[in-house]
């Protein structure tokens, strides 16, 4: 059974400062790089941008995706079930609500395994989304990260696969 495996990361020059993350989708030997940045915002929501921006490219549900992050925080929300926790209490008390909803509506969809590599390693898909990340997060045509400061801190608040 093929799997579509996506690789993500996400940057933050400062924290918070300007950011951007870099994923890139692989499907056989289809692969599709994706990256945004934004004008201020945080490494932990670039991380969690990444794959949401990921999941949100795919055109079918139901796939089989392993999901390849060096983020402890998204990995370990999954994979220790916060996030499971965090939807019994409404997200109360919780960073980053806005992103973990979306996330978890896409996350409904598919049957995905969360996988945590090293940083800066010797994975070259996620030194490559470092790449992109960085690159976004430095470029001219960042956008706003319109959840960041409206309550996204805490409190309540893919065919082709690829196109």
């Amino acid at each position: 059974m093929q799997q579509l495996h996506i690789y993500t990361d996400g940057s933050s020059r400062g924290n918070p400062g300007p950011g951007g993350y870099g994923a890139i989708l692989k499907w056989g030997d289809t692969e599709k790089e994706i990256a945004q940045g934004y004008k201020l915002t945080t490494n932990n929501r670039m991380e969690l941008m990444a794959v949401i921006a990921a999941l949100r490219l795919l055109t079918r549900t139901g796939l089989n995706i392993v999901v390849f992050s060096d983020s402890k925080y998204v990995v370990d929300a999954i994979q220790k079930r916060w996030l499971q926790g965090w939807i019994k209490k409404g997200y109360a008390n919780v960073k980053n609500p806005d992103l973990w909803q979306q996330f978890y509506a896409l996350y409904k969809l598919h049957h995905i395994t969360m996988q945590w590599v090293k940083g800066h390693a010797d994975n070259a898909y996620n030194n490559r989304c470092d790449q992109l990340a960085t690159q976004a997060a430095l470029s001219n045509a960042l956008i706003e990260d319109t959840g960041y400061g409206a309550g996204a801190q805490g409190g309540k608040q893919a065919t082709s696969l690829l196109t």
